[in-house]
């Protein structure tokens, strides 16, 4: 085994693993959420409502808490189930709707998209 290989491999990995979880082109909060909870999962926090902030809309220091007043208090799926629970698919073997997009960087609106 080749161990002059292992940063490289190591290297490949965080970049793929960047590029995983990293908020798609004008992807808004609500499709982003949808998209990394049902492939990773919520671990109890807001971890990906702050990444896709600290990615998408840096300035929006105020995002965590217009969430929680609205029942977003704790974690990203709480965000999902009580703030936007009209954008939840039905069918949850359904593929995901393509985000519509946010009509300017550092917008926190969700996108037009499905319903």
């Amino acid at each position: 085994m080749n161990l002059d290989a292992a940063p490289d491999a190591e290297a490949y990995v965080a970049d793929l693993q960047s590029a995983l979880i990293t908020p798609l082109d004008r992807e808004c909060l609500v499709c982003y959420l949808l998209r990394m909870v049902g492939e990773f999962g919520c671990d109890g926090t807001h971890r990906w409502t702050l990444r896709w902030r600290e990615l998408s809309a840096p300035r929006a220091t105020a995002l965590l808490r217009r969430l929680a007043n609205r029942g977003g208090c704790c974690c990203d799926c709480e965000v999902l189930m009580n703030v936007y629970p009209e954008r939840l698919p039905e069918d949850d073997s359904a593929p995901l709707p393509r985000c519509a997009g946010i009509s300017r960087r550092g917008s926190t609106a969700p996108c037009k998209g499905v319903p």
